[in-house]
């Protein structure tokens, strides 16, 4: 599969514009003016899915909440504005101490996240959004006219050494937990162990595979957006089911620890997994990357641009092909970018893309359909898995 150039472009414009009557050797490039309308079109047909948001439970309350067009990034006013269909709100746990004072504060933390996104779909705004279990929930949802959301867990950390939490989490609706996050924890290293070199467990822990074992059982989505290197070729090496990299995106064009290098991307594909390309400024910029890294202000350094973020796509695309590669945001846990800084500007990613030559099919793809594909062959693999047992 490949990206489509600027004639067949042309074709899709004229047919949605009805505009292309001279020869095609003297036709012009599409306007911005058409480039939108081709864009609205597309945008308003296929699903919109961003697999990464993060929440704060304070804006779950009935007083506070998404009904609301608060001071985030994403709540239901700005999906609304713009285009976005479905949201992974995710539950997010910070690495603490291993024992049992800290796994009893980050499972309490989970929960707490788990109940929120409950309550705003149960209880604050059911009319408005409803929780997404599988593919089908989804569409029927959409098909309703309401928004969809849906749950991801960002570090495997609370499960603490129980490991039948993860089958709790997975019935309060968790759809794909990554082992790690910035630290090295009982289950898997961190990409932040690539700083100072120092890791625990050489990629996985023996703890580790089992709950690599247990999230193909239970039809959990694996993230490897955050665990080490090793972590993550093992991870690749031991899932019967395909994996994603919620928010992540190519070292090769910003060299960040969070992102995945062509050998990784290529084990992904093999995999038959989806890379989510993240709108994270110092994962889609090298400038303001290296900027950073050298400990300068973000302020003498260019803003990351949603032609950067599209660029990454691009590198992805022709790497590893159209279906392993989708969108994510880290909208309210740092990311955001100059064209797409909050769920308002959802259909700019569309124009973009449209603007580089994608066609419908393609963008359908990168928006969601390659997503949804790997969460129905995670969760029939998984059923699999329990009729052997």
């Amino acid at each position: 599969m490949f990206k489509i150039g600027r004639f067949s472009l042309l074709y899709i414009g004229c047919a949605l514009i009805q505009s292309c009557s001279e020869p095609s050797s003297i036709r012009t490039p599409p306007s911005e003016e058409e480039i939108t309308n081709i864009a609205r079109a597309i945008h308003e047909r296929v699903i919109t899915l961003d697999t990464h948001v993060d929440i704060n439970t304070s804006n779950f309350t009935h007083e506070t909440n998404y009904t609301q067009d608060i001071d985030t990034q994403v709540n239901l006013p700005k999906m609304d504005a713009g285009g976005l269909d479905v949201a992974f709100f995710i539950v997010y746990t910070a690495q603490g101490e291993l024992g049992p004072e800290g796994y009893r504060a980050a499972y309490d933390n989970a929960i707490d996240k788990f109940e929120a996104i409950h309550r705003l779909a149960e209880e604050i705004a059911p009319e408005q959004i409803e929780l997404a279990y599988n593919s089908d929930d989804a569409r029927q949802i959409m098909s309703s006219g309401k928004k969809v959301a849906m749950i991801g867990i960002e570090n495997a950390f609370p499960v603490g050494p129980d490991l039948s939490n993860i089958e709790k989490f997975y019935n309060m609706g968790g759809r794909y937990m990554s082992l790690a996050h910035n630290g090295h924890n009982q289950f898997s290293d961190s990409h932040t162990g690539e700083a100072d070199g120092v890791y625990w467990h050489g990629g996985l822990s023996e703890m580790g595979r089992f709950a690599t074992k247990e999230m193909n059982r239970l039809g959990i989505m694996i993230d490897i957006s955050h665990p080490s290197r090793e972590s993550i070729m093992q991870t690749l090496a031991l899932s019967r089911a395909p994996v994603i990299a919620s928010h992540s995106s190519a070292r090769a064009l910003t060299d960040h620890s969070r992102n995945l290098d062509d050998e990784m991307l290529l084990a992904l594909k093999d995999n038959g997994g989806v890379i989510q390309t993240v709108a994270f400024g110092t994962y889609v910029s090298e400038l303001r990357r290296a900027h950073w890294a050298s400990g300068g202000d973000f302020a003498d350094a260019p803003p990351a641009t949603i032609s950067d973020f599209v660029d990454h796509i691009d590198y992805m695309v022709d790497l590893i092909g159209i279906e392993h590669v989708g969108i994510s945001s880290d909208f309210d846990g740092g990311g955001g970018l100059v064209g797409w800084d909050n769920a308002s500007e959802t259909f700019n990613v569309t124009s973009e893309l449209v603007r580089k030559g994608y066609t419908e099919e393609e963008i359908e793809l990168m928006w969601s359909g390659n997503l949804l594909r790997v969460l129905d062959d995670v969760q029939r693999i998984g059923i699999e898995i329990q009729n052997e047992a």
